[in-house]
């Protein structure tokens, strides 16, 4: 092959890839925004039991694919949203919805990429609606998608006898073959990021016969399984250590399904060979059929293992509290509102132990897990405020009194003001990092400790506005004057550091970037304490208040109003 061949065959391959993972892209964020935001509520809503996580998973894994719906579930356990053991469920649904997204893949359908190409734009730019446009964007992708398998396909097939001999080692035939062909699926997958990938480009050497049987896409498929939890461990990387077993718990399954095609290969050979004559649809029905088998194997003992993955992997940090929304406290508008109080509670916790991994960052710039950890916890907070959000909709769906339906408002006001303190907390750590790598902006020591102090005043209005949600002591308006209070001597002490600081630049005792790094990190703590005198405000307002006496006692359904009944004359 000359090099000039080479090289085009090589780029017209690369191309045809990029396209079918764009494609790819492209169809699986229209579907999820053709679902739209009830999909991130769906999740954590039905996993009540192993069936329903199943197939749950299995869902979002056809729209979404095994990695953006692991990654997500990984987020969730990451919130307390998700327990390991639900989590389980979840991801053996995603992995065998992902395979069948492949099925429909696996339908030769390139006519018509065009086709769809073209009319998916057209419904993309003049749908008028949102969901037809998203719908209209599903489509383009998919025809996008079959556009680069077209073009891997015409590239590969005049050069198939040239690259037969190179790819006959991968042989599920021989156990040589069947290693050297899980590894390098395995290395492939990892690197792209997508198992879909990896199932496409097997579809591309079928057809353009590079493949002739199954027993050669066997491994690929089988590395495909391995590759597709690297997304997840990644993910995982300064989550919390439930999330991490998550990751484990998806790579274990993998695994485990992987040995079971290793040790029962020839049978899955021989049965998939029965179900069509079609070599690419072989391939597709085998990739099904060993998640499905794996899931039936292993669904019964998802406790069981949540505890094994405990045990091996011990740690001493401690998991993620658990969600307090729960939806069986719906019809009890009371309790309902106290667990929102509580979740907003849980998530100040967080931002408590963010702001604190701050500080230890700001002292220490070698502490590079840091950015990662807060990183992981704003994005637990923000899904804990789209499940407050969620669980207030359905509250509020429900027959609520005045103070009630006022109180609801309230607590979503809050829980934006407490995704807001995140964002503030994430700036700060961003903006330390900067400072770390601009020399001459280095704090001397009165300035460090100025700072350190500031540190420990925002800690001081945060615990303070922490201690407020606690719906069993606080005292309303009490509870929020305490806050102010405290948000008063962190005013009037920033304002005398920030002060001292501008006289010192102004006398060229500090360094103007210094002096300009200072102040702006006393303004993201001052913004960050904005949020906090917010939640206050919201805590003093007259229908701010819950009546313990109506906690514990069940209240009538939402369809169901009572009237008082009348005194007796």
């Amino acid at each position: 092959m000359e090099f000039r061949e080479g090289f085009f065959l090589t780029f017209t391959i690369l191309g045809g890839l990029a396209l079918f993972l764009f494609g790819m892209g492209i169809m699986t964020d229209g579907l999820r925004a053709a679902a739209g935001e009830r999909l991130r509520g769906i999740i954590y809503r039905g996993t009540g039991n192993r069936t329903a996580g199943l197939g749950l998973g299995t869902g979002l894994g056809f729209l979404m694919h095994s990695s953006a719906t692991t990654v997500m579930t990984v987020g969730f356990i990451n919130a307390g949203l998700l327990s390991l053991a639900q989590s389980i469920p979840v991801f053996m649904g995603a992995n065998i919805g992902t395979t069948l997204s492949m099925q429909l893949i696996s339908f030769r359908l390139t006519d018509y990429a065009l086709v769809a190409v073209a009319c998916g734009f057209l419904l993309h730019m003049a749908a008028p609606s949102p969901l037809l446009r998203n719908t209209g964007r599903a489509i383009l992708g998919f025809g996008l998608l079959f556009k680069g398998m077209e073009l891997m396909s015409g590239a590969i097939e005049p050069h198939r006898d040239s690259l037969m001999p190179v790819l006959s080692h991968f042989d599920g035939s021989t156990w040589s073959g069947m290693l050297l062909g899980t590894l390098a699926a395995w290395l492939f997958t990892a690197v792209v990021q997508s198992s879909g990938a990896t199932i496409g480009m097997t579809f591309v050497l079928i057809s353009a016969g590079v493949f002739t049987s199954l027993e050669q896409a066997y491994p690929i498929v089988l590395g495909a399984h391995l590759g597709t939890t690297t997304t997840a461990l990644i993910a995982s990387l300064g989550c919390g250590i439930e999330a991490r077993r998550g990751a484990v718990a998806n790579l274990g399954f993998n695994v485990f399904n992987v040995l079971l095609g290793l040790l029962a290969a020839p049978l899955f050979i021989r049965a998939m060979e029965w179900t069509s004559d079609d070599v690419v649809r072989q391939t597709a029905n085998l990739h099904t059929a060993i998640m499905v088998a794996a899931a039936a194997l292993i669904l019964p003992f998802t406790h069981h293992i949540s505890a094994w993955i405990r045990a091996v992997t011990p740690s001493r940090q401690a998991a993620a509290q658990s969600s307090f929304l729960d939806p069986n406290i719906l019809d009890r508008p009371e309790s309902a509102l106290a667990a929102v109080m509580r979740e907003s509670r849980r998530s100040l916790h967080i931002l408590a132990a963010s702001l604190r991994a701050a500080r230890a960052h700001f002292e220490d710039s070698r502490q590079r897990r840091v950015p990662r950890v807060i990183q992981a916890n704003e994005e637990a907070v923000n899904e804990i405020r789209e499940a407050v959000r969620s669980y207030l909709t359905r509250l509020t769906e429900r027959y609520l009194s005045r103070r009630q339906r006022l109180l609801a408002q309230y607590l979503t006001h809050i829980a934006v003001d407490i995704e807001r303190i995140g964002d503030h907390i994430v700036h700060v750590v961003d903006l330390s990092a900067r400072h770390h790598k601009a020399p001459l902006a280095a704090y001397d020591a009165d300035m460090r400790a100025a700072l350190l102090e500031v540190f420990d005043k925002t800690e001081g209005v945060l615990e303070a506005t922490l201690q407020s949600l606690d719906p069993h002591t606080a005292k309303f308006p009490d509870a929020a004057d305490d806050i102010e209070r405290a948000r008063d001597t962190f005013v009037n002490r920033c304002q005398e550091i920030r002060q001292t600081v501008n006289d010192r630049v102004a006398r060229h005792e500090v360094q103007a970037i210094a002096g300009l790094f200072f102040s702006n990190h006393v303004l993201s703590f001052e913004r960050l304490v904005r949020h906090c005198k917010m939640i206050a405000r919201e805590e003093q307002q007259p229908f701010f208040a819950l009546k313990p006496a109506k906690l514990d006692r069940v209240e009538p359904p939402a369809d169901v109003k009572t009237r008082p009944k009348k005194k007796r004359e």
